[in-house]
């Protein structure tokens, strides 16, 4: 079985070839760029280029990855503000299995201790976002089953560089973002600040803005110094970030999306996010003819508050079970629509039970990261290597508040205030790595390893639980073998195999043994082809896991289970085919007609039968599907490109998704198994005109046709991605 399906993929994937460019240092980390010289290294890597970008100036990292084959997404606010991503059918949920870098260091705000990436960097001031999947992701880790997503800022320029983005829309959309940057001889300078926000698209019983407000600063500085044998660069980098959005998990029944999809009930009312960032990093580069060295120190610190709903007193159904079935839970369903008050007739219904979760979050460590080309026997070899000392650590400190519904007002009730989970983890990690590339006549073979060590504390922090502590330690080694074989100079293959591994949070339990982390071989099989015109690439994937584990979070279980229980499924397999194709026909001497193209194919199948308490699991049987994993995924974009405008359009196709892989079983009920998140297409639309010396304006609309289907219904109900929204905008560049 496990063979016919690898065949499978592979069959389909040697179908053809493709071609994106080759190599170049930015910022010393592997950047993929679009030349017309056909890439030769193995392993998946897709670039979305500054000019790409600036196509759609889209602010969300969804909407920018659809571009992207093999990526897996659930939406969930339509904004984009806490991102779930996940490549070749990992969880998407909040991002947390795949390794998230800016500029080539841990950006999450702990990656090993809590890996959930509720801090996401403002897309908007980035000038490249690349994707490794596969062998192509050895260098980066702790979570290498998926691979790994980089986001590279500005750079310090050599020159006088400067810009000015303004931009206004629907639902009080704004953004402003500004850079400057210039070179005095050896010294570089670069300043650069981003606010965006809106007022939001929900409409919110009662009154209220549903939107977001996000400032996000950068200063670089740097200092060059060139050699005889080998030149230096010194650069330190500071940067600064917060939000402020009014954000809930709770969404609504299937009839009252069915009746306004953007309506917000009243309960939500209370509901904030508040958050800030701080980044400080010190790096240095030494080049030589056959040396590149890069060492970064870094450390990032992150804290967050986040008040929402959590449930109900005095009732023993979950906000879900209400939502699932109002009409078994009518008391409950009234109040939270504001319908009812929480006391009647001085008699107590159902209050309002608001959670805030407030966490505080370090991450820091050195990282040095080094390629080294030598002669050996004849032959050159291109030696990566890499080594990090890494600590990060989460501390909790959740409580509720009891609100009362007044009259459709939802109202604090003071002096209930009660701490539900006051708790530390935190990790100390060591990660090496080295691969080694060496051309053989048309092949080029890369062999390589990545190690992990790591050393793990738990804490209970709350009054008499000292004694509710746990440590432990985890050692690992993950081989991988690539390959690319170049057929001509317009074409190739590549091929892969790796160990993919996941590693456990600090408070579940150390066992021991494999049980205790997810672990997967992958592999996969494709071709390139460029010939300067045409791009296209097609790979085929398989994903073998031997244990696949999920835990729980807020996001994607609610408040039915202890948050961060983790959950066994055992073996399971997902295989499937990326493709990517671009080309630009010239229509004439004037006008470019550019356009591009990817689709992925996945399947999912459970191996073993089980009886799982994870709300997305249930009663197991093999066969089943993952949730939230769509068997096809199409993008399309077409434009019309002149030396003075543009316009573009993008559509994006996503198959249906189920909720849930299993069903509910004798004391597990789930109120969503069976349901289906249905097949959207959406389409955006962008264009620009230039100004010459005065800049451009450009103008966008998202979702052009207004599409309005439910994109998840986790936790809490019916959600809606982002309705039709048009903006316009300035910017000028020197």
């Amino acid at each position: 079985m496990k063979f016919s399906k690898l065949a499978l993929a592979v069959g389909v994937a040697a179908l053809g070839f493709n071609a994106l460019a080759e190599d170049k240092n930015l910022e010393h980390i592997q950047i993929i760029s679009h030349h017309d010289k056909l890439r030769t290294e193995a392993g998946s890597a897709t670039l979305i280029s500054e000019e790409q970008l600036e196509e759609f100036e889209f602010d969300d990292i969804h909407r920018i990855l659809s571009q992207v084959p093999g990526v897996n997404i659930r939406e969930e606010d339509g904004f984009g503000l806490r991102p779930n991503i996940g490549f070749r059918g990992v969880t998407p949920e909040r991002s947390k299995k795949i390794t998230i870098l800016e500029d080539g260091v841990l950006i999450g705000p702990a990656p090993y201790s809590a890996p959930a990436a509720y801090y996401f960097p403002v897309t908007t001031r980035m000038t490249a976002v690349e994707v490794f999947k596969g062998p192509a992701a050895i260098k980066y880790g702790p979570q290498t089953v998926a691979g790994t997503l980089n986001l590279v800022t500005r750079q310090v320029p050599d020159y006088a560089i400067g810009g000015l983005d303004l931009a206004t829309g629907s639902d009080g959309y704004a953004k402003a973002h500004g850079y400057y940057g210039n070179r005095q001889d050896n010294i570089g300078f670069l300043v650069e600040g981003v606010h965006l926000e809106s007022d939001g698209f929900k409409e919110l019983d009662g009154g209220g803005d549903t939107g977001f407000k996000k400032d996000d600063f950068l200063i670089k500085a740097d200092y060059k110094l060139d050699g005889q044998q080998f030149d230096q660069r010194f650069e330190v980098k500071l940067s600064y970030a917060d939000e402020l959005s009014d954000e809930t998990y709770l969404g609504l029944t299937d009839s009252d999306f069915a009746g306004n999809p953007y309506r917000r009930y009243a309960a939500s009312q209370p509901a904030q996010m508040d958050t800030k960032h701080t980044q400080v990093m010190f790096t240095h580069q030494l080049t030589s003819q056959s040396v590149d060295l890069t060492t970064r120190v870094y450390r990032n610190d992150y804290e967050r508050a986040w008040l929402k709903l959590n449930g109900l007193s005095n009732s023993s159904a979950s906000l879900s079970d209400i939502l699932a079935s109002p009409e078994l839970f009518e008391a409950q369903y009234d109040v939270i629509r504001g319908e009812r008050n929480s006391v009647v007739a001085g008699e107590t219904t159902h209050f309002l039970t608001m959670g805030t979760n407030d966490r505080e979050y370090y991450s820091q460590g050195i990282q040095v990261d080094g390629d080294w080309r030598v002669p050996v026997f004849g032959l050159t070899h291109n030696v990566s290597f890499g080594v990090r000392f890494h600590q990060d650590e989460i501390e909790r400190n959740h409580f509720e508040d009891t609100y009362s519904m007044i009259d459709g007002v939802s109202t604090r009730v003071e002096g209930t205030k009660t701490f539900t989970t006051e708790d530390t983890e935190s990790t100390d990690a060591w990660s090496v790595y080295i691969e080694d590339q060496v051309t053989l006549d048309k092949l080029t073979l890369g062999v390589g390893v990545r190690g992990e060590l790591m050393d793990m504390e738990y804490q209970n922090d709350k009054p008499d639980s000292a004694d509710d502590y746990q440590t432990k330690t985890t050692r690992i080694w993950l081989p991988g073998v690539s390959g690319f074989y170049q057929l001509n100079d317009n074409s190739g293959l590549l091929f892969g195999v790796h160990q993919g591994f996941v590693p456990s949070s600090p408070s579940s339990p150390a066992r021991g043994d494999d049980d205790e982390f997810e672990k997967s071989v992958n592999y996969e099989f494709g071709g390139r082809f460029n010939d300067g015109v045409t791009q296209f690439e097609i790979v085929g994937f398989y994903n073998d896991y031997s244990n696949l584990i999920e835990s729980c979070g807020q996001s994607n279980c609610g408040t039915q289970v202890q948050l961060d229980t983790e959950f066994s499924g055992g073996e399971v397999d997902v295989w499937g085919v990326e493709s990517q194709f671009a080309q630009t026909y010239p229509l004439n001497i004037h006008l470019d007609v550019p356009m591009s193209m990817t689709y992925t194919y996945t399947q999912s199948e459970f191996q073993e039968e089980l009886y799982s308490e994870f709300v997305q699991w249930g009663h197991i049987r093999p066969g089943d599907r993952l949730p939230y994993l769509p068997t096809h995924q199409a993008t399309f974009s077409v434009g019309l490109a002149h030396q003075d405008w543009a316009v573009d359009l993008l559509v994006k196709y996503v198959s249906e998704m189920p909720e849930t892989a299993g069903v509910g079983y004798e004391n597990f009920d789930m109120p969503l198994a069976g349901k289906e998140v249905p097949a959207t297409t959406v389409v955006d639309l962008a264009a620009h005109y230039e100004l010459g010396q005065y800049g451009r304006i450009y103008a966008k609309i998202d979702n052009l046709f207004d599409q309005d289907n439910i994109v998840s219904r986790r936790p809490y109900g019916a959600r809606p991605g982002k309705p039709r929204t048009m903006s316009i905008g300035y910017k000028y560049q020197f």
